[in-house]
């Protein structure tokens, strides 16, 4: 028979607590987001140099390290690239690490209330 959770022990409760970090696990996670930031520096290159994007800013939880999480992805948002070349420069960037997923909004075409939020909270690279 299942218990609830008030039925459970403390012993049995500790099970569902969140795991307590420790100052090494905070080492590894800053050091983790400033590969992440690298990374997003070197898309944006990529995506100026060889296709032309006039402008790419951060947006997301990699551009707060409040936010930012052992799974957080990074989200780069470009002006500029042509029609013809922006599915070549999404799997460009999105090939650029195997630790990381790189997602890549043209904002050209995107909703305008992405675009707003991304234009308001984005942090130009």
């Amino acid at each position: 028979m299942s218990k609830t959770a008030l039925e459970l022990t403390h012993h049995e409760w500790q099970a569902y607590q969140p795991a307590k970090h420790t100052e090494t696990d905070k080492t590894a996670l800053a050091a983790r987001r400033q590969q992440a930031l690298k990374l997003a520096r070197q898309a944006a290159q990529l995506l100026k140099e060889r296709f032309g994007a006039q402008r790419v800013m951060l947006f997301g939880s990699l551009r707060d390290e409040t936010l930012f999480t052992w799974w957080s992805d990074i989200d780069l948002a470009a002006w500029g690239i042509s029609e013809q070349q922006i599915y070549k420069a999404i799997a460009q960037v999105a090939g650029l690490s195997p630790d990381f997923k790189i997602d890549l909004v043209d904002l050209d075409v995107c909703r305008p209330g992405l675009k707003t939020v991304i234009e308001r909270d984005g942090v130009e690279l």
